[in-house]
């Protein structure tokens, strides 16, 4: 199997097939190297730039969550601390994430961005009215972990959103 498939792909070192007779297999150092290459591609940088935004923007939010929950009950204290923290979110991961400075287009990313919330709102809110169909006397903190939970699928939403929609001008060019 050497030499390009019709499907226009390369063989992969290592795979039995595509090495040359009398040929060492792949070392386990190899995996060393791939991940090592991986973390040095703009993906990688991508990926920890905005996992350390997400931090930020997580902690903000549930302290505003916690903060809002006694007077406004989970859904609005959901609401508030996701839309408070979301313009925050899409700001940081403008410049830091993606490296967008100048402000040309600011107000449409902001603008999309609120609407990338609204998804993660509905996966979050979807999380707090399913937890509490499961157990109406949840906790203050069984909420939080809950929130925090769907957060992270909302989270890789808003990645994908904003790598491939929102910020793709940064992606390209």
């Amino acid at each position: 199997m050497s030499g390009t498939t019709d499907l226009g792909t390369r063989p992969v070192p290592g795979f039995p097939g595509d090495r040359p007779s009398g040929s060492t297999p792949v070392r386990e150092g190899t995996r060393g190297a791939v991940l090592r290459a991986w973390l040095r591609s703009p993906l990688a940088g991508q990926v920890l730039r905005f996992t350390a935004v997400g931090i930020v923007c997580t902690v903000a939010s549930i302290s505003l969550y916690a903060l809002l929950r006694p007077s406004l009950g989970p859904q609005w204290a959901n609401l508030l601390a996701l839309v408070s923290t979301s313009v925050l979110n899409t700001a940081l991961n403008r410049a830091a994430t993606f490296g967008i400075t100048d402000r040309s287009g600011a107000a449409r990313d902001q603008f999309r961005g609120l609407l990338v919330m609204g998804i993660a709102w509905v996966i979050t809110a979807s999380s707090l009215l399913l937890l509490h169909w499961v157990q109406s006397g949840a906790t203050v903190t069984e909420e939080l972990w809950t929130t925090t939970l769907a957060g992270f699928v909302a989270t890789a939403v808003r990645f994908v959103l904003f790598r491939q929609w929102i910020f793709r001008r940064a992606i390209k060019g």
